[in-house]
């Protein structure tokens, strides 16, 4: 049975402004099987916060090479699903219809743990500048609330 400390604790956590599925994060980025690598993405603060959520599957192409007999997702797609998770957030606002976002910079790229099968990656990014045809996030990939890996990436925003 829950205290009420507990119950409080629950409660008091804010819900997102808005919750992309699947599918809307389909309609907000080009990217598709096998490199879609977002499930769906919180909305915390339009245009500047949120909250992608990536579940690891064992069944991912990657873990037959990386590493058989010992499994981890590599760090190149766990930034890659950061990036995925910010486009999502610039993509979904109506200004940016029609437009693409383009990898053009990483920095400060740190891995803290690995991340394996059955493990679900919350993607935290935060818009640290952003204009009508660039910009640059924060990203920091948690599983359950350990850091996985963090970094900033800019972008350029083109017309498709």
């Amino acid at each position: 049975m829950e205290s009420a400390t507990e119950n409080k604790q629950i409660q008091a956590q804010p819900a997102p402004l808005k919750i992309l599925g699947f599918q809307d994060v389909q309609k907000a980025v080009p990217h598709r099987y096998p490199f879609l690598l977002v499930d769906k993405v919180e909305i915390w603060e339009e245009g500047k916060k949120a909250v992608g959520i990536k579940c690891v599957s064992g069944n991912e192409e990657f873990f037959q090479g990386h590493f058989p007999g010992h499994p981890i997702m590599p760090g190149v797609l766990i930034l890659e699903a950061l990036a995925q998770t910010a486009c999502v957030l610039m993509l979904s606002k109506p200004e940016f219809q029609g437009k693409l976002a383009f990898f053009m910079g990483i920095d400060g790229a740190k891995f803290r743990q690995p991340v394996l099968p059955g493990q679900v990656l919350r993607l935290h990014v935060d818009v640290l500048r952003a204009g009508s045809r660039a910009g640059r996030v924060g990203g920091r990939a948690y599983v359950e609330d350990k850091l996985a890996a963090e970094a900033e990436f800019s972008f350029a925003l083109v017309d498709k």
